[in-house]
């Protein structure tokens, strides 16, 4: 199969964490030209309790891709942020080392 034809199967698959989390779905791919390889999944219809953002879509690393198949799995990266009493309870992205 074509790079092509394995980059549009990536298009409207489900996104899960490696812990079975659901992220949301691929809507489309970036692509780093110079190195001919794919550098990010364009996330929509995120889960807002792992993500929060305010915009349409996101951006997840195609470094933390751990499988494709019938869903993509990424590697889990989200952790709960502290908080008190009062604050309700969110998730935030870990930042990578």
């Amino acid at each position: 199969m074509s790079m092509t034809g394995e980059i549009t199967t990536l298009f409207g698959m489900k996104v899960f964490t490696d812990e079975g989390i659901y992220v949301g779905k691929i809507e489309d791919v970036v692509i780093d030209t110079s190195a001919g390889v794919i550098s990010g999944i364009v996330v929509v219809e995120y889960n807002k309790t792992l993500i929060e953002s305010h915009s349409r879509g996101v951006v997840i690393p195609y470094r933390l891709v751990r499988a494709v198949g019938d869903i993509v799995l990424i590697r889990h990266i989200f952790k709960k942020r502290s908080q008190s009493s009062e604050e309700p309870r969110e998730l935030v992205i870990e930042q990578e080392k």
